[in-house]
């Protein structure tokens, strides 16, 4: 399941249309870094590249 059918440049305008105008670089970087971490954590859902965190807990040795 995508996120949107909106190509990458428009969800770029949509990102930036909802930061406030005196948003600096930083601020705008890290808004487009968060939403493609998201898109690509989806993709991989998506395609079921998942490790339950219980296998993760027990391959630690961490309780539940």
């Amino acid at each position: 399941m995508a996120i949107t059918s909106l190509t990458p440049k428009q969800q770029v305008h949509q990102v930036l249309a909802r930061l406030p105008d005196d948003a600096t670089w930083d601020q705008v970087v890290y808004e487009l870094a968060v939403r493609r971490a998201v898109e690509r954590g989806i993709a991989d859902a998506d395609a079921g590249r998942v490790v339950d965190v219980a296998e993760i807990r027990a391959e630690f040795g961490l309780a539940d």
